[in-house]
Parts: C-alpha cells; sequence; structure tokens
C-alpha cells in the first residue's frame, strides 16, 4: 500500500505542475497495465482486448506486403530490378533500426498519445508544448496520408483487375479512382463503428489472408513462368535509370518502397492502451512485424525482378493495366488467374485500410482527449463508456482522409503521388523528434528504459542510425520525381507538409494555447479504478482520498 501510495504522490505532484510522470517499471514487479496508464497520468477508458499476436496482426496488416509492394513497385523499377531489391533490403536496415528506437520508447511511455507523449515528456520546457502540439499534428497528418494512400491503393488494384477482365477497353480516370477510394474510406469507417467488439479479431483475419496471398504470389507465379527467369545478374546487377535524374539520386529514390510499405509499425504504440502487457507486446508487435516483412517483402522483389518477361522493364512501366504488379502476374499466369490475383491483393488492401483506420482514430482520439485537436477536441474525444470504442474519431479520421483524397481529382499523377510521400515525410519528422531527444542530454537524462532495451550504447548507435535514416528519406521523399517540375510533376508534399507544419504552430500561438497545454492527466476528476490483480478495495479507496487532498 506504501509503495502505490508514494507513486500516487509522485504522480500528483506533476498533475498540478501540468506534467505527466513515468518512471522506471521493473518488469518482475508484475505492475498491470491499468496501473502503469495510472502513472503515465491517464485512467483506462478503453478496452483491452488486443493480444501480444493481435498487436502483431496490426502491423503486419497495415503494411500488408503484397498490395503495399504492387502500390508502390513502379517507384523501385525505376532504378531497374537490382534498384528495387537493393532498395528494399538497404532501406529494411535502417527501419529495423527505427523499429528498435520507437520499440525503446513504447516499452517505456505505453500510451497511444505515443510520438507527441514523448515529445513533451523529454523535451526542455522553454519548447516542450509547441513543439509535441506540432509533432501531434505532423503525426496526425502522416496517418491520414497512410490511409489515402492504402485506400487510393485499393483502388488502383480494383480498377486493373477491371482493366485486366475488359482487355484493356476500361479507363481508369481520376473521377472513378476517386469513387472507389471514397467507397474504400466510407466502408471502413462503418466497419469499425458498427464492429466495436470485433476490430481485434480482423487482425487475426488479415494475417491469414496476407500469408495466404504472399505464400500464393511466390509459388503460383514463378510456375507460370515456368523456365523463363531473368538471371542473377538481371536480378542482383541490372541498374536502370527511367528518371532524369541521375542514376545514383534515382537509386536513393528506390528506397522509398520499403519506406512506405513499411511504416505503419508505430500503430502498434497508438493501440497501447488497448494492449494486454502492453510492454512487452509493443516492442513484438513492432520489430516481429518489420522482420518478417524484411525477409519476406525481399523475396517478392526478386520474383518480381526474376520474373518480367524478356527483361523489358520499360514495358512494365508502361503498362496499360495502370500497375507493374498486374502486368507481371498477366504475362506469368493469363488473364484470369490476373483478374484473380488482382481482386485477392485489392482485399488484402481493404484490411489494410481498416487496420490503418484503427491506429489513426486512436492518434486523433488521443490528441484530443489532450485538448490539443483543433476546434472539434470537445466532441472528438467522448468514448462511450458502455462502447469503449473511439466511434467520433473514427469518423472524424473518415471525413479528413476523404478531404486530403481530394488530391487525385486536382491532379491524378502528382496528386496521388503525395498521398504515398506525405505518410513518410510526416511520421518521419513525428519519428525523429522523440529520438532525437533522447540522444540529447536533457532527454537522456530523463530516459529511463521499459523491459525491452540494448544497453546504453547500443541504444545510443541505434538511434544515432535512425536519425541518420529519419533525415535522409524526409529529404527523398520531397523531391519530386522528376527534374522538369510542372503541375504534373510537382511533389505536392512539400507543399502540404511545411503548410500543415507552419499553420499548426500558427494556430497553437494564435488561439490553440489556450486550450493545449500538453498531454494532461485525466485522473485528477474521476475516481482511480486499478484492474490489476495485486490493487483492492482498501488500496482504491486510500488513492481517492490522496487524489481528494492534492487536489
Amino acid at each position: 500500500m506504501e509503495a502505490l501510495r508514494s507513486r500516487t504522490e509522485a504522480h500528483l505532484q506533476n498533475v498540478l505542475s501540468n506534467r505527466s510522470e513515468i518512471r522506471h517499471i521493473d518488469p518482475q514487479n508484475n505492475l498491470g497495465d491499468a496501473d502503469l496508464l495510472h502513472q503515465i497520468g491517464y485512467k483506462q477508458e478503453l478496452r483491452r482486448h488486443y493480444s501480444t499476436l493481435q498487436m502483431f496482426g496490426v502491423a503486419f496488416s497495415i503494411m500488408g506486403l503484397l498490395p503495399s509492394i504492387s502500390s508502390v513497385l513502379v517507384l523501385g523499377l525505376e532504378a531497374g530490378p537490382a534498384g528495387l531489391v537493393w532498395g528494399w533490403f538497404i532501406a529494411c536496415v535502417f527501419i529495423f533500426c527505427l523499429g528498435c528506437s520507437l520499440s525503446f520508447l513504447g516499452s517505456a511511455i505505453p500510451t497511444s498519445g505515443g510520438l507527441y507523449y514523448y515529445t513533451n515528456y523529454y523535451c526542455p520546457d522553454s519548447i516542450r508544448v509547441p513543439l509535441s502540439f506540432l509533432i501531434a499534428c505532423s503525426n496526425s497528418l502522416g496517418l491520414i496520408g497512410g490511409l489515402c494512400s492504402i485506400s487510393y491503393g485499393f483502388a488502383v488494384e480494383l480498377l486493373s483487375a477491371v482493366s485486366l477482365s475488359k482487355d484493356g477497353n476500361f479507363d481508369i480516370t481520376n473521377a472513378k479512382c476517386y469513387g472507389v477510394f471514397a467507397a474504400c474510406v466510407i466502408t471502413c469507417v462503418t466497419i469499425l463503428c458498427l464492429a466495436t467488439k470485433h476490430a481485434a479479431a480482423l487482425q487475426t483475419i488479415s494475417i491469414a489472408v496476407n500469408v495466404f496471398l504472399i505464400l500464393l504470389f511466390i509459388i503460383a507465379v514463378p510456375v507460370g513462368v515456368g523456365h523463363g527467369f531473368n538471371n542473377r545478374e538481371f536480378i542482383f546487377g541490372n541498374f536502370e535509370n527511367s528518371r532524369d535524374w541521375n542514376a545514383v539520386w534515382s537509386g536513393f529514390l528506390a528506397l522509398q518502397p520499403a519506406a512506405w510499405t513499411i511504416g505503419g509499425f508505430d500503430s502498434v504504440i497508438h493501440l497501447s492502451e488497448e494492449a494486454k502487457n502492453a510492454q512487452r507486446a509493443i516492442p513484438f508487435g513492432i520489430l516481429g512485424s518489420i522482420f518478417a516483412c524484411w525477409i519476406l517483402g525481399w523475396v517478392i522483389v526478386v520474383v518480381c525482378a526474376a520474373c518480367i518477361q524478356n527483361g523489358d522493364v520499360s514495358r512494365l512501366l508502361a503498362s496499360e493495366t495502370g500497375s507493374p504488379m498486374a502486368q507481371i502476374i498477366y504475362d506469368a499466369l493469363g488473364k484470369k488467374w490476373a483478374v484473380a490475383f488482382m481482386s485477392l491483393i485489392a482485399v488484402g488492401q481493404y484490411l489494410m485500410a481498416i487496420s490503418m483506420s484503427i491506429a489513426l482514430s486512436r492518434q486523433i482520439w488521443s490528441f484530443a482527449r489532450d485538448d490539443g485537436l483543433p476546434i472539434v477536441y470537445k466532441w472528438v474525444k467522448y468514448v462511450n463508456p458502455q462502447v469503449k470504442v473511439p466511434i467520433r474519431a473514427t469518423v472524424f479520421a473518415g471525413i479528413m482522409s476523404l478531404i486530403l483524397g481530394l488530391l487525385v481529382l486536382i491532379n491524378g499523377s502528382a496528386g496521388s503521388g503525395a498521398l504515398f510521400s506525405l505518410g513518410i515525410c510526416s511520421n518521419s519528422l513525428a519519428f525523429l523528434t522523440p529520438v532525437v531527444l533522447i540522444l540529447l542530454p536533457y532527454g537522456r537524462r530523463l530516459f529511463v528504459p521499459g523491459p525491452f532495451h540494448l544497453g546504453k550504447v547500443l541504444t545510443s548507435v541505434v538511434n544515432g542510425l535512425t536519425v541518420f535514416w529519419l533525415l535522409l528519406i524526409m529529404i527523398i521523399a520531397m523531391f519530386p520525381d522528376s527534374k522538369s517540375v510542372n503541375k504534373d510533376s510537382m511533389n505536392y508534399t512539400v507543399v502540404i507538409n511545411i503548410g500543415v507544419w507552419a499553420l499548426s504552430l500558427i494556430y497553437y500561438y494564435v488561439w490553440g494555447y489556450k486550450s493545449y497545454s500538453g498531454p494532461r492527466s485525466n485522473l485528477d476528476d474521476v475516481d482511480v479504478n486499478y484492474e490489476d490483480k495485486g490493487s483492492n478495495t482498501s488500496e482504491v479507496h486510500g488513492i481517492d482520498i490522496l487524489l481528494e487532498e492534492k487536489a
């Protein structure tokens, strides 16, 4: 009881100064999830129903290997088959380091606010509030961009299947793409609002669908090609340049497929308040999904490079189907199989959109809970105590995605391309900031590791590699695909990202500071309800008295 009272006393001192506290939790003490969340500063509002496997499933489903690679295959192939293959492998080395860095943070402080909470906690007082506000906005924008790009990929894959079935006698227009895109977003939001108790089970289904698609692809396509494979020199050594940038920079741009595909692992952190044994489930979900996608994704891109008909990359890039992946499958298996494959891939992409909607809604809800979401935070942060799912945040996330998705109508190729790089760039800034902060003296002094840690020296080395990677990929994501920049080749990521970052800070200093003062505890106006085995009535009563005295 004294230990529990002492922890609560220390926490409340920080509540009164409007700054949450987290200290090292010894995993051998078997401190429960709700108890730890109370130390962080929040009451348990959401239902904890995600197992460790399902946490892995959320990240793995959002990455959705085969559907994701289908969506961005062209970005790698523009550097040739070797650019695609080695771009994937090299990028994954750094992405794994990034996953380790986020696992250090998530294991120490498992809360849905995640990245902006870490920014607020490890940052000097002079700038912590505006900086955490900026990171919350950037992370939200990145996840919205992720949902938009996944939904747009679904639209392209579904329409490619239609085009194949009609032997190319079908025009894939911007309007048709947006129509399918909008249908995808709206139905995902509807499903999550109606199936609140079954959202976790959807992740298990998604794992099965994604694994089935991968196995089917790496078996069926090579069998269909027969003996007409490209040789090793072509796969691993043939660097081509289909861009007007020089070959070296074209190779750097080929890092983007892996960066976009393996980019949804922070979803595990946003679901940490719904996870069982969150301190261990977060590292397993992040690193397990990254490693699985690293290896399986590399196999997929090698198979793609091996099965390019006659080694003609330019023909693949100019395919009338609108999808190089659809053309590879068509060449290997014929029309009927290609239509079936692209339809199955579209199903996998749709499940990705559902998983991304879950992560996005939790990020928006947590930001609204801290009174940070501009204007509508009071409406969005409400959670029905019976349902225990942020339905309003889910609806708001869908509306914002439909608005951002209008880029597809404004300019098809450049606009849709911005949706992909937008997720990379905005999330990279959100990943980068807390990692940099715990490398600096002030943040390093505050950082106390959770159960997942690699020791002081190795942790710093990994974090350093993470910072290098994130700075590099942010620069890459903002570059146009062509030297000849016009309205059709412009990378709108620069405009949108910098615009949102600037507007976020302007809004904060003009109006937002009145409501947002950083992550705030909501324990001072509710009874603390411990759900862990070690808690009992007398302990809870003692904490209630202490809360009343301190408040």
